[in-house]
C-alpha cells in the first residue's frame, strides 16, 4: 500500500470523503490536546510553579516529542487502536463510517468541556470508533473483542495503578521529607514539579498521539482499498502531523480544566503536584510500552486523587470526583450512540 505523503496530497484532493475523515482527525486531535493535554500540567499551575501560559506552550513541545519519539519507539498503542473494530470489506462504507464517528467524538468532547469537565478522548475515540463498526456491520461482530479487552484492562489500570502510584510516591516523599526545611523544599519541588508536568506532558503525546495515529492510519489504508493496516509501518510525515496538531491544540490552552484537576478536586501542595505527576507519567509510560490504551485524564485524576489521600480521604473534592466519573461513564454509551446514528444517517445519505 502507498503511504507516501505525496500519495496522501493527491488522496485528499481526488476523494471528498478522506479529506472530510482527514479533517476530523485532525480535529480531534486539536480537541484532545486542548481538553486533554491541560490535565499534564493543571498541578504545576495551580501549585504556581509555573504561569500559566508558559506552561501550556510547554506542554505543547513536550507533547510534540512524546508523538514523534514514542511512535518511534514502540507504536502498539496505535496498532491496538486500528485493530480494535472491524469496519468489513467494502472500504467507500468503511471511510464513511470512520467520518462519522469522528464526527461524534468532536460533538461530544466539545459539549462536555463547554463545562470544565476534563472528557476522555480516549475513551470517546474508542465508543465512537465501536458505535460506527456495530452501525456497518449491524451488530457487535465488528468489534475485535481481542483487542477491545484491553481497554478494559486500560481502565482499571489507569484507576487503580494511578491511585496506588500516587500514593506510594507522595507517602514516600513525605518520609524523606520530614525533617528538610519547608523554604528548601518548596524550592526543590517547584522545579522538580516543572520536571513533572513535562513528563506527563510526554506522555499524554505518546499516548493519545499513538491512539489517533492509529485513526488516521485508517483513513489512509481505506482510501487505498485496504480494510486492514496489520504489519504497515507508520510513516513519519504522519508522526510529524500528528505531533504538530496536538501541540497547537495544547497551545489553545484549557484553564478552566486546568482550575477543575489542579484546585477544585484536592488542594496540593508543590511535592504533592510531583508526586501526582509522576505517577501519571510512570503509569503512563508503563501502559504504552504494553501496548495498552488507557486514559490520561483518569491516569491523572486518580493520582491526584492517590496523593490527596496520604494526608486524610476527605481531602478529596468528591463533588468534583463524581462529575468527572459520571462524564466517563456516559462516555461509552453516549458517544457510540451518537457515532451509530451518524454512520447509519451518512451511509445513507453518501
Amino acid at each position: 500500500m502507498d503511504i507516501s505523503f505525496s500519495y496522501f496530497w493527491n488522496g485528499l484532493t481526488g476523494n471528498p470523503v478522506l479529506a472530510i475523515t482527514m479533517l476530523l482527525t485532525l480535529g480531534v486531535i486539536f480537541v484532545n490536546g486542548w481538553t486533554d493535554a491541560p490535565n499534564a500540567i493543571a498541578t504545576c499551575v495551580t501549585t504556581r510553579c509555573m504561569p500559566v501560559r508558559s506552561a501550556i506552550w510547554m506542554s505543547a513541545f513536550f507533547n510534540f516529542l512524546g508523538v514523534f519519539v514514542m511512535t518511534q519507539i514502540n507504536s502498539s498503542v496505535a496498532s491496538t487502536i486500528s485493530n480494535m473494530v472491524d469496519f468489513g470489506n467494502r472500504t467507500d462504507e468503511a471511510l464513511i463510517a470512520l467520518c462519522a464517528a469522528l464526527l461524534s467524538i468532536v460533538v461530544y468532547s466539545v459539549g462536555a468541556s463547554v463545562f470544565g469537565i476534563p472528557t476522555s478522548e480516549s475513551h470517546s475515540l474508542i465508543a465512537g470508533l465501536s458505535g460506527a463498526a456495530i452501525a456497518i456491520q449491524q451488530g457487535v461482530g465488528g468489534i475485535n473483542m481481542n483487542e477491545w479487552i484491553k481497554v478494559i484492562y486500560g481502565l482499571v489500570l489507569s484507576l487503580v495503578l494511578g491511585f496506588l502510584t500516587g500514593w506510594v510516591i507522595c507517602k514516600l516523599i513525605s518520609i524523606l521529607c520530614r525533617n528538610v526545611e519547608r523554604a528548601a523544599a518548596n524550592r526543590f519541588f517547584a522545579g522538580a514539579q516543572i520536571a513533572g508536568a513535562a513528563a506527563m506532558s510526554f506522555m499524554h503525546g505518546a499516548q493519545d498521539g499513538q491512539k489517533f495515529i492509529g485513526v488516521l492510519f485508517l483513513g489512509i489504508a481505506f482510501s487505498n482499498g485496504q480494510n486492514s493496516v496489520e504489519g504497515m509501518v507508520i510513516p513519519v510525515w504522519l508522526m510529524l502531523l500528528c505531533s504538530v496538531v496536538m501541540a497547537l491544540g495544547t497551545s489553545v490552552g484549557g484553564e478552566k480544566i486546568i482550575k477543575s484537576v489542579g484546585m477544585d478536586m484536592v488542594k496540593l501542595e508543590r511535592y504533592q503536584g510531583f508526586s501526582a505527576d509522576l505517577a501519571g507519567a510512570l503509569c503512563l509510560l508503563y501502559s504504552s510500552l504494553f501496548g495498552i490504551p488507557v486514559s490520561t485524564t483518569h491516569t491523572k485524576t486518580s493520582a491526584i486523587m492517590g496523593v490527596g489521600a496520604v494526608k486524610r480521604i476527605s481531602a478529596i473534592n468528591f463533588g468534583v470526583v463524581k462529575e468527572m466519573v459520571l462524564t466517563w461513564v456516559f462516555t461509552f454509551p453516549g458517544c457510540g450512540l451518537i457515532s451509530f446514528v451518524m454512520a447509519k444517517l451518512f451511509m445513507f445519505i453518501f
